[in-house]
């Protein structure tokens, strides 16, 4: 089922819930009871509980959103390691060059096909994008320079290797959630005791009283929707892009 679609059900289950239980309670109270007549206390921690929870949720999303920012630079790093490695070779024999050049379009082809996939489907990175990763390690570290010139190339190309396997790592350890479960208890919770005030506050008589209670608990759905989507980079919604690879290596997007 389209995500959009989950969201869509979603906000409308919790309006209807919402409207529901407001016209039943409606029915349900009494004929002298005054839903003006609403204490000041009431008021006054419904206010409180809402722009705290309004600062939570913001914290989360904020959190969320830096998550994936900071998935889509590991992404970046990386193909732009491999693509430094792949251009710094030049200076090196026509062998070694050549060998090191397919060795990353090896492992290139297979993060941007199987291994983003993978983390697609939960799993994470994989191991032979691991062991195609240490052959350009072994390509790299093994070559013995003949040339200044080549020794010149040697060490950048080894600090790029560095540099993409921490890519890789960083990658890694952000295919999973960052939201701990406790948090989702209480956001879930917040939402539920917010949503709960608009009862407290004895909102059921008239058609925009209805229409605003359901607009409010819809905007919260909504955005416990946006921290869950954002919450893994890669295998929900709005995903990191593995653009930065074909980008870099146009020749293995067929």
């Amino acid at each position: 089922m389209p995500e959009w679609l989950v969201l869509t059900l979603a906000m409308l289950a919790v309006c209807a819930v919402v409207v529901t239980i407001t016209l039943v309670r409606h029915r349900r109270a009494a004929d002298d009871e005054d839903p003006s007549e609403t204490p000041d206390v009431i008021e006054y921690m419904t206010m409180w509980i809402g722009v705290v929870y309004a600062i939570v949720l913001g914290l989360a999303i904020a959190g969320v959103w830096e998550g994936r920012g900071a998935a889509e630079d590991h992404v970046r790093a990386e193909a732009v390691a491999l693509h430094e490695i792949s251009e710094r070779v030049r200076v090196y024999p026509a062998e070694t060059r050549d060998r090191i050049r397919d060795d990353v379009d090896a492992y290139v082809s297979h993060v941007v096909t199987t291994e983003w996939r993978s983390m697609a489907d939960g799993a994470g990175v994989t191991e032979h994008g691991t062991e195609l990763l240490d052959r350009v390690r072994r390509d790299v570290t093994d070559y013995e320079p003949r040339t200044d010139f080549e020794a010149q190339a040697y060490q950048p190309l080894v600090d790029q290797v560095a540099a993409a396997d921490q890519a890789r790592s960083a990658r890694a350890e952000s295919t999973e959630e960052t939201m701990p479960g406790v948090v989702w208890f209480g956001l879930i919770s917040g939402a539920v005791v917010t949503i709960g005030m608009i009862f407290a506050l004895q909102i059921r008589r008239t058609p925009r009283e209805l229409v605003l209670a359901g607009m409010f608990s819809a905007l919260i759905a909504f955005l416990l929707f946006l921290i869950w989507d954002f919450d893994m980079p890669y295998s929900r919604g709005i995903t990191a892009s593995a653009d930065p690879f074909l980008n870099l290596f146009p020749h293995l997007r067929t």
